[in-house]
């Protein structure tokens, strides 16, 4: 197999460290703010094959200074810095509905596997949420209970 190089950075944001790994696609994997640099490498060592690691590099310039940007309130969103998903099928489809709920909203599971194509699917949709690897850009802090919990 050939190697795939993932640039990643380490950066200090007001609400603690983040961590992106980016490939020539863009993000593939992110901390949260205070998160573990570690996770993101054992991530990316999981699921990008033949992973080479290159510390910085220009490929995430622009997820940082968006990052910086967003948590500094001066911007409402990620949506425009690109990202490299990688997971299942149904993963996927979930994590790009996701990607198009607008800032200050949210949306129930019933209809995020709705508007998936996957009616039904409320709890799949779930753990799709809780294995996401790009929680600042693939917004799955705006998913909610039916009961708006």
């Amino acid at each position: 197999m050939a190697t795939e190089t993932v640039q990643i950075s380490t950066f200090d944001t007001d609400f603690g460290a983040v961590t992106v790994a980016s490939t020539e696609n863009g993000v593939v994997c992110s901390s949260l703010p205070g998160g573990d640099a570690g996770a993101v490498r054992g991530w990316v060592q999981r699921h990008v094959d033949d992973a080479v690691f290159v510390e910085g590099g220009l490929w995430n310039a622009k997820p940082i200074k968006a990052v910086r940007d967003y948590l500094a309130g001066k911007r409402p969103g990620l949506d425009d810095v690109a990202v490299d998903m990688r997971g299942t099928t149904f993963q996927l489809k979930v994590w790009n509905e996701l990607r198009g709920v607008p800032y200050g909203a949210t949306i129930s599971y019933a209809d995020l596997a709705r508007q998936a194509g996957h009616p039904g699917a409320s709890r799949a949709c779930g753990t799709a949420n809780g294995s996401n690897p790009l929680p600042l850009f693939t917004p799955c802090h705006r998913v909610i209970a039916s009961n708006g919990s």
